[in-house]
């Protein structure tokens, strides 16, 4: 049956729009299957229902990746606890400078840096479990105004560090004041810098401790504890007379670290009276023969550094 008032169009490509819904004529190939329009009496082209839009600016996945590389890498640098590389390449990634160098120069100066921040963190745990009582006492800050008869000689062999090595103890003896706690603190922090364990504590405290452990069963613990330490500070060495437990006691503790550990021990009374201070002919030979024969010696004189410190801030 014939459609009445149709009539072809003109050939050539359609100007309508597909209905809304259908797929667009230009996206969809069906649509160019047929070179003539459905329907005769659109003779303009229908509004397109779909909406042009700027598309979105995306970043290349390539360079996103770049940029999260970093942060990965921090974390699994800090999940190795290689924190000191971590903040080398931080510094490294915001430093324009850096990028010019090659692989093997960057990672030279990541292993620089790694190995100096662990140097300094054992440095910060060893000074804390030292206790010293000058927490930041040094032998650059060490005091050799006149008066005060030092072996200069003697105080650069001790910075050295050799007679830790060595095993060998150190005797400061002095007036009170003189500065021999100072000084045995500020070896005791040059020692932390070397790399070996320090430990201070007045020796009364230390002979109280160890009567305490007695009584609650730690005695052996803390005799082990002891002798492990490289370089024991005894302050206050000889300042009260000793009981009879105390005496027996001291040559444990000096006995355990004889031979393979460093003490430091102050003492206002000259090394020829401690043996009487000891009281006890058998162990005061028992114990000064393992402290005195192979010990460093250096008595101070001098005036009091407290008393000369008080008139400093009075006079101020």
């Amino acid at each position: 049956m014939a459609m009445h008032g149709w009539k072809p169009l003109p050939s050539g490509p359609s100007s309508c729009a597909p209905s809304p819904g259908a797929a667009c004529a230009a996206c969809s190939s069906k649509a160019w299957i047929s070179s003539r329009c459905p329907s005769a009496r659109l003779k303009r082209p229908c509004p397109s229902t779909t909406k042009t839009s700027v598309a979105p600016t995306t970043t290349n996945p390539r360079n996103r990746s770049c940029s999260m590389m970093p942060q990965h890498t921090l974390n699994q640098l800090h999940q190795l606890r290689l924190d000191g590389m971590a903040r080398a390449l931080e510094e490294q990634w915001t430093l324009p400078a850096s990028h010019s160098l090659s692989f093997d120069e960057r990672l030279g100066l990541l292993l620089d840096r790694e190995l100096a921040w662990r140097d300094n963190q054992r440095l910060v745990r060893l000074r804390k479990k030292a206790k010293l009582k000058y927490a930041n006492a040094c032998l650059e800050d060490f005091d050799r105004r006149s008066g005060r008869a030092l072996d200069e000689r003697l105080i650069a062999t001790l910075a050295s560090g050799d007679w830790i090595r060595q095993q060998h103890n150190l005797l400061l003896t002095g007036p009170t004041g003189a500065g021999k706690t100072w000084l045995a603190c500020a070896l005791g922090n040059q020692a932390c810098r070397q790399g070996y364990s320090t430990l201070y504590l007045r020796t009364p405290r230390l002979l109280e401790q160890l009567r305490i452990a007695h009584g609650d069963g730690s005695f052996g613990r803390t005799l082990q504890q002891l002798a492990k330490v490289d370089v024991l500070v005894l302050d206050d060495w000889a300042l009260a007379p000793l009981e009879e437990g105390a005496r027996h006691d001291l040559l444990e503790v000096i006995d355990d670290r004889a031979g393979s550990r460093s003490t430091i021990l102050t003492s206002q009374l000259p090394i020829e009276h401690w043996h009487g201070w000891i009281n006890d002919p058998t162990l005061a030979d028992a114990i000064l023969d393992r402290l005195v024969h192979n010990a460093y010696r250096l008595t101070m004189k001098g005036e009091s550094l407290r008393r000369k410190k008080a008139e400093e801030q009075a006079a101020s």
